[in-house]
């Protein structure tokens, strides 16, 4: 009797140790950033990794590596939905061409604020409704970075009429790509650390990338004459941690609310610092003498207008753009209602 037990609870025990090893995870993912750590939207990533590593006792953490380093930026996506790669680092609308409903949230024109859209992705549904169009590529999304309102970009030429994005070849991505081919211009998506030279190049005539706080560290204002506002086609955006689900399944219960707990603390503080740092970095700019302007009113009524056609045809190609628009605009019609309620003039230092 004794030799039959003994093989049977070596066996369990060997079970339940493997079971522990399988619930607790690796403890260092190698992450595919799609951006440098040399500017805010690389340096973020290397932030979350610090808040994962303090929120788990030092259980995770996350090695970032740079653009190219594993695979190419735009094959992040592909090498973790794969398994090839356990996670990686991205702007969400690099993959709508893989997942269409990425474009709302990567870049969505004439949006609402990054305070409702931060609201909407983790208590409206936002969340839920990207992570089912995740899930048949076997990818775990978590939002942890709320990039602000952007600039319309970096030119080579005035813009004073919407006649002037005639024939303008320009490095723009998601649906304000699709806008300004309404207005006859010639988009193109270009990986951010090769903006530069195609910009240097000739090969585009204009670039928008991020904002003031990112831009300074791109070296734009050393090939482009003119830096235009507002941010028309991407009023806020999201940067997101991916985990390969097999991988992240390994993580217990704890661990995953851990890293997302993480997550979110990473979301805080970069929407609490991003603004004030964008004006700072906008100042240093003027003061190296680039030419800062706002777009003229009649062109943004224009972008705006072909908008609307861009908008109507996402809705009725993609039903769930369809869904996750709907689901925005109701929430965004909610917290407008409170506004409207508590709006009052606010005091200012003069």
């Amino acid at each position: 009797m004794k030799k039959i037990v003994k093989p049977i609870l070596v066996a369990a025990v060997t079970v339940i140790s493997a079971a522990q090893v399988y619930a607790d995870g690796p403890k260092k993912l190698d992450v595919a950033s799609t951006f440098g750590t040399n500017n805010f939207l690389g340096q973020v990533a290397v932030e979350l990794g610090n808040n994962i590593s303090v929120a788990t006792g030092g259980d995770v953490s996350l090695k970032v590596h740079e653009p190219g380093d594993l695979v190419p930026a735009l094959e992040v996506f592909t090498s973790v939905s794969t398994g090839a790669l356990p996670a990686g680092w991205d702007w969400v609308g690099y993959w709508s061409d893989i997942v269409p409903v990425t474009k709302l949230y990567g870049s969505l024109p004439f949006g609402p604020t990054p305070e409702v859209f931060s609201g909407w992705m983790w208590e409206g549904g936002g969340l839920e409704i990207l992570q089912s169009a995740y899930d048949p590529y076997n990818v775990k999304v978590l939002p942890c970075l709320m990039n602000a309102q952007e600039t319309a970009g970096w030119f080579n030429k005035e813009i004073q009429s919407s006649a002037d994005y005639k024939g303008l070849k320009m490095r723009i991505s998601g649906l304000g790509a699709k806008v300004i081919e309404q207005l006859g211009a010639s988009p193109q998506l270009i990986p951010g650390a090769e903006i530069y030279t195609a910009l240097e190049r000739g090969r585009i005539d204009a670039t928008e990338f991020a904002n003031p706080l990112v831009d300074i560290n791109m070296g734009f204002d050393e090939i482009a004459k003119y830096y235009y506002f507002p941010g028309w086609h991407q009023s806020a955006s999201w940067m997101s941690l991916i985990i390969n689900k097999d991988i992240w399944n390994e993580y217990d219960e704890l661990a995953q609310k851990q890293i997302t707990l993480a997550c979110k603390a990473t979301l805080q503080r970069s929407m609490a610092v991003v603004t004030a740092e964008n004006m700072k970095a906008l100042n240093k700019l003027k003061d190296k003498g680039v030419d800062v302007r706002r777009l003229p009113e009649p062109v943004i009524q224009d972008l705006k207008n072909a908008w609307g056609e861009v908008r109507q045809q996402e809705i009725k190609d993609n039903p769930l753009f369809a869904k996750a628009y709907k689901s925005l605009m109701s929430y965004q019609a909610l917290v407008k209602e409170w506004d409207e309620l508590q709006e009052m003039p606010r005091d200012s230092e003069d």
